[in-house]
């Protein structure tokens, strides 16, 4: 595994405990209700309705009674190294080094889907329609966070709209740093079994840093070099192992 990189910086992550997740959901309605995420009049067409935050079933392939089953959530993983910036033309994303977010910037987008087409872990998604919200529906919408439009691309912010607000506190308080609990997105607030730990990878005593160190702890894809700051943990080896393309064989030992 890379070693994390030495910004001066933030550079916020999560990481999600895949031994306590269990596939409730909780956090994606908490981030399509934060998110202004639309909802289709067919959610059935997986190929056109958008989530933020999808969540995946793997199992280990092995009948009953040695079947094992784990829920993934993906959300977008805030890569240090992110494909989906240097391939955009209209510079509609970026990577701000402040905090390592990976911002989308609606007003920007041409809805070239280049991005789409270079994130690996198919985090981003595509509006083919307008908003299908009825009449009277904005009054119930998230007024932190706009809409978007037919023809852009959106995707997972974690949720950065917090982290504004929460800086704007601060600096009301004359404080440049933010406290641990400030600033966290709406999937981790929700989540009932804490499944899910945020903060800034970069601080020594936010537990995030912490996490990150165990044995357990791995990253979807990581040899692409992206550097995701989403880590997972699992003590089961068989769902480390689908998380890269490892050969027969091969030692997926931490390095």
């Amino acid at each position: 595994m890379k070693k994390r990189d030495s910004a001066k910086g933030a550079r916020y992550g999560m990481v999600i405990d895949l031994d306590r997740c269990t596939g409730c959901g909780t956090c994606t309605i908490a981030c399509a209700a934060e998110n202004n995420v639309s909802v289709l009049y067919d959610e059935s067409d997986k190929t056109r309705n958008i989530n933020w935050l999808k969540i995946y079933m793997l199992t280990n392939g092995k009948a009953f009674p040695h079947t094992e089953v784990v829920y993934l959530p993906r959300p977008c993983m805030q890569c240090g190294n992110p494909p989906c910036v240097p391939v955009c033309p209209a510079t509609a994303t970026t990577n701000d080094s402040s905090d390592g977010i990976v911002s989308q910037i609606y007003t920007r987008c041409i809805g070239c889907r280049y991005c789409m087409a270079a994130c690996p872990y198919h985090a981003r998604d595509f509006n083919w329609f307008d908003p299908p919200f009825p009449e009277g529906m904005d009054r119930y919408l998230s007024p932190e966070v706009s809409p978007r439009m037919r023809g852009v691309v959106e995707k997972c912010s974690f949720c950065h709209h917090r982290l504004m607000s929460a800086k704007s506190k601060a600096y009301f308080e004359g404080r440049r740093d933010l406290k641990e609990d400030e600033y966290i997105p709406a999937c981790v607030e929700a989540c009932p079994t804490q499944a899910i730990t945020f903060g800034d990878l970069n601080n020594p005593k936010h537990r995030v840093s912490e996490l990150i160190k165990s044995p357990s702890a791995f990253r979807l894809l990581e040899r692409l070099g992206t550097e995701p700051k989403v880590y997972y943990l699992t003590t089961k080896d068989w769902v480390r192992r689908m998380a890269d393309n490892y050969l027969q064989g091969e030692s997926i030992e931490r390095g």
